[in-house]
């Protein structure tokens, strides 16, 4: 980061644009300067410029203050950047004065980068003087944004290129009613993010779309339910306390136990902590049922006492779907009047998706995404077509096999906040591995959810163990 902070100070302070070149992107960045005709080219740390035009005038840093005066003609006062998050905000406000170097204190600096002393007595090199261009945009520049994930390399050179950058808290322009001020109307207008965390152009503009519109709004102020807040959440059913510990009391009771909780996880996020439910409204079943597809489904009106106890109470209630032989899209659609309240989502609990000619507790279930992909398609469109804030759209894992083709799992829901609900029980090592594991090659739209099994964990995590061990802080935590 000592590397990207200080190219990116030189960058800025001398309109030049930035590349960040490692091993893989090497000979991509070797054939761009080529195509650009560069004459002049600023290696800041370990830039392996083998194979660069010998035509081309090659500087290097030193990494010295006397190096940036040598080079530009400027003296840069070093600034902190105090923590990682704090990066992309710190380059977006490069150039206001053009008297800025940032440095990362969270980050020593490799003694090897210094290429000759500070001392000023001591003999060394003058370097080259770098050009010194001037911004380009002309005061034309479209809105760009960025988030904290965005490359060093993409902002700097947005500033070089004049362009004023907006810094979002996450890649979804609808995380504050400031930014939807900013991109209102942009959705077919010229308009910049950095990064592919934003998604597609398409994408993009759906999700202006969505945050035009005049809907509810939920506990984090907008219509979106994350980011901006965090769950805890009871998991059970209504009427069988021994499927979890929101059905070991009546509806009232459990929300008092629930905000017990929040208010113990609460010291640890800086979103607010809300309380939830996670009801269980289909139960997999050992015999077939009336319908033979051995899932016992709960009338919607039994749900309602706990659904209006947690959302009269400030919660989130989701709906969990363990469908048996029968599809979720099924089992969805007989819950779709309580799917249209604005503070009640989905969760679909692939351990429980069985085939035709199997029963429950044979084996672990799975659901494909094509299965997945039909009901967040249904569930988008409820939610446009009723103007709701934006819903939970909850999927159980604690097995790959149990999504085995999760990569095509379509999250380009703007309606929808896609959560990975990590269900790893057992000691916390076993715990950390599943989480682990389910991570890796994870889609980034994804925000992840983490369970707390008060039987079967040894030990069942505190609150502070939850949100202080686990990485990244889940979004959601429930309670079995």
């Amino acid at each position: 980061m000592n590397e990207q902070l200080r190219g990116a100070s030189l960058s800025v302070a001398s309109y030049a644009p930035m590349f960040r070149m490692t091993p893989e992107s090497r000979q991509s960045i070797i054939d761009e300067l080529s195509r650009l005709g560069a004459h002049t080219i600023l290696a800041v740390g370990d830039a392996d410029l083998t194979g660069i035009s010998p035509e081309t005038t090659v500087i290097t840093d030193d990494f010295t203050d006397r190096g940036v005066e040598e080079l530009i003609a400027l003296k840069l006062n070093r600034v902190p950047v105090e923590a990682p998050e704090d990066v992309a905000s710190a380059v977006a406000g490069l150039g206001t004065n053009n008297t800025v170097q940032l440095v990362p204190s969270f980050e020593p600096l490799d003694p090897h980068l210094v290429k000759t002393p500070e001392d000023p007595h001591a003999k060394r090199t003058a370097l080259r003087a770098f050009p010194i261009q001037s911004p380009r945009d002309g005061g034309m520049a479209p809105v760009v944004l960025a988030w904290s994930g965005t490359a060093v390399a993409s902002i700097a050179n947005a500033r070089v290129y004049g362009a004023e950058v907006h810094v979002l808290p996450y890649p979804d322009p609808r995380v504050s009613k400031e930014s939807m001020e900013l991109v209102a109307g942009l959705a077919d207008k010229p308009l910049i993010a950095l990064g592919s965390a934003f998604g597609t152009g398409e994408y993009l503009a759906e999700e202006i779309r969505f945050g035009e519109k005049e809907r509810p709004t939920l506990a984090t102020g907008t219509p979106l339910v994350l980011p901006g807040q965090r769950m805890v959440a009871l998991y059970g059913h209504q009427l069988t306390p021994v499927l979890g510990v929101m059905g070991e009391q009546p509806p009232a009771e459990s929300v008092e136990r629930v905000k017990e909780l929040v208010a113990q996880y609460q010291p640890f996020s800086s979103e607010p902590v809300v309380p939830a439910f996670e009801i269980i409204a289909t139960v997999a079943s050992g015999g077939p049922g009336p319908d033979g597809n051995y899932s016992n489904e709960s009338a919607p009106e039994d749900l309602v006492g706990y659904i209006d106890a947690i959302t009269e109470a400030g919660g989130y209630a989701v709906i969990d779907l363990q469908p048996g032989r029968a599809t979720f899209l099924e089992q969805a659609k007989l819950y779709e009047d309580l799917l249209k309240r604005p503070n009640v989502g989905l969760a679909l609990d692939a351990e429980w998706r069985i085939g035709p000619d199997e029963l429950p507790m044979q084996r672990i279930g799975s659901a494909t995404a094509a299965e997945i992909n039909e009901v967040s398609e249904w569930l988008a469109q409820l939610v446009e077509r009723e103007n709701l804030p934006q819903k939970l759209f909850v999927l159980h894992q604690f097995q790959l096999a149990m999504l085995p083709d999760r990569e095509n799992i379509d999250t380009l829901h703007p309606e929808l906040a896609f959560v990975l609900h990590a269900d790893g029980h057992g000691v916390p090592e076993q715990k950390f591995d599943t989480w682990n594991n389910l991570r890796q090659n994870l889609d980034s739209r994804y925000f992840m959810a983490w369970k707390n099994f008060i039987d079967e964990d040894t030990p069942t995590f505190t609150p502070e163990q939850t949100m202080t061990t686990v990485v990244p802080q889940p979004w959601f935590v429930s309670y079995q």
